[in-house]
């Protein structure tokens, strides 16, 4: 049996609104801004922007949301499996009696979230392709203008002038300044990468190319060289970059995506700026190889000349050879050309007389002929057929007429026909006693009254 309340309950019945809204605020009230942590499931973006997922662990779970105005000022991707914590509230929605945490800061646990938000655009841009070798663009060997983007008071300027001046004193630089760490940074690189490409002469670039440098950092200090706009702004000069960023075991997003890599901002100028001195050494062996190159060729060909020289015969001796020859040829061309003028007249008269024994006119004026004979045969045989089918056509006109029902009628021969219907009568059975009947003759029609019937098996067929 259901237990009593006690005699001093007041019986008191709250609607299903009121009991929400006191849990409402009691929950409210008792847990204002609390820390949670737990791992994210069921993890969606709806096309307001805000993230709504299930926090969970182990034993129980929770329905948590993090509205538009704070989720853009994360710096990593929240996904499916990965254990987080953050400050949040607990809130009731009261239309559907459920509670969620409302989160206002959300961050990985254990790792930090720049470097998942490193890991996941690294991940991203590698599957777009900005990172692919076929990309990168050639550094030229021996650049006439190098530009230097980075900070015009830092130690990696320095660095990078030192090895400059140390390996081609008077090779030209330029520097795009620009800050390399904190709020604009990443803008003012982005502008300084556009100013590379569209700074020069007519619009075109500063320079041949480019060296995008700083000194070490933590990763918050190297943070907008990790950006996605940085990368995609490097990824589409047309100027060659090659980023010197950090000590050489600092890798950014910068790196990836450059068209080459220096671990530090010194090594990237040891890349660009050739050595003048191993220049030099380099022109003065071209030099020599190319002089010694050069003699052994003329020796060939002299070797090749006097050869030829010795090879030649007396010039007068090979014109008179030549005079005797064309002598000869002419004489046979003579020759040649009268046997074929010889030839030819005897074909072309040949010809004549087989065009004349053929001649147009007189092969028109035989068929001329023939052609009147068949027309004179066509005009009598046609002549011969229109007088047989006349005759046929008169003789079946006779016949016709013959057996016309009027050339009966005129014989003596009446026609009986049923009144009033016409129908002509061959049997006595198609009328009765009494019945008037209507008899054609040759030259009118009688009315007559059927008095008597009788049947008669002989018939006349002679009309």
């Amino acid at each position: 049996m259901p237990s009593k309340p006690p005699a001093s309950f007041e019986r008191r019945i709250l609607t299903v609104s009121e009991l929400t809204s006191q849990i409402k605020v009691l929950l409210e009230d008792k847990f204002n801004f609390l820390w949670i942590s737990g791992e994210i499931s069921d993890f969606r973006i709806p096309v307001s922007g805000h993230f709504y997922f299930t926090l969970k662990d182990e034993i129980a779970r929770i329905q948590a949301v993090m509205f538009k105005g704070q989720n853009r000022h994360l710096a990593f991707q929240p996904e499916d499996g990965m254990s987080v914590m953050g400050l949040g509230r607990i809130s009731v929605y009261e239309p559907r009696g459920t509670y969620q945490v409302i989160f206002e800061i959300l961050e990985p646990k254990g790792v930090g979230a720049l470097q998942i938000a490193f890991e996941q655009l690294k991940r991203r841009l590698s599957d777009e392709g900005l990172f692919d070798d076929r990309f990168k663009k050639p550094i030229p060997f021996f650049p006439e203008k190098i530009a230097v983007i980075t900070s015009p008071s830092g130690a990696a300027i320095h660095d990078i002038l030192q090895v400059a001046r140390r390996r081609f004193e008077n090779i030209r630089l330029v520097v795009i300044p620009t800050t390399v760490q904190g709020d604009g940074a990443e803008a003012q690189i982005i502008s300084a990468i556009e100013l590379l490409n569209t700074g020069g002469p007519e619009g075109g670039p500063v320079a041949d190319v480019a060296i995008l440098a700083r000194g070490g950092g933590s990763m918050e200090d190297l943070q907008a060289f990790n950006s996605e706009a940085v990368a995609r702004a490097i990824f589409a000069s047309e100027v060659p970059i090659v980023s010197g960023v950090g000590h050489e075991t600092d890798f950014t997003i910068a790196d990836f995506v450059a068209d080459f890599r220096a671990p530090t901002p010194s090594a990237a100028a040891e890349i660009i700026v050739p050595t003048k001195a191993d220049l030099v050494l380099r022109i003065r062996e071209y030099n020599l190889a190319l002089v010694r190159t050069i003699h052994q060729h003329v020796r060939e060909y002299r070797k090749r000349l006097m050869e030829t020289i010795h090879h030649l015969k007396d010039p007068r001796k090979k014109m008179g050879d030549q005079r005797l020859q064309l002598d000869d040829f002419t004489q046979r061309l003579i020759q040649i050309t009268q046997n074929r003028t010889r030839n030819g007249r005897e074909k072309l008269a040949w010809r004549t007389e087989n065009l004349c024994a053929k001649s147009p006119m007189q092969l028109l004026l035989k068929y001329k002929e023939k052609i009147d004979k068949l027309y004179i045969n066509i005009l009598k045989l046609l002549e011969l057929y229109l007088s047989i089918r006349k005759g046929l056509s008169q003789e079946l006109f006779a016949r016709l007429k013959a057996l016309g029902p009027m050339n009966v009628l005129n014989r003596g021969y009446s026609i009986a026909r049923t009144i009033p219907n016409g129908t002509i009568i061959q049997d006595p059975d198609q009328v009765g006693i009494g019945d008037g009947i209507d008899l054609l003759v040759a030259r009118g029609d009688l009315l007559c009254r059927v008095e008597r019937k009788r049947k008669s098996t002989h018939v006349k067929t002679d009309l």
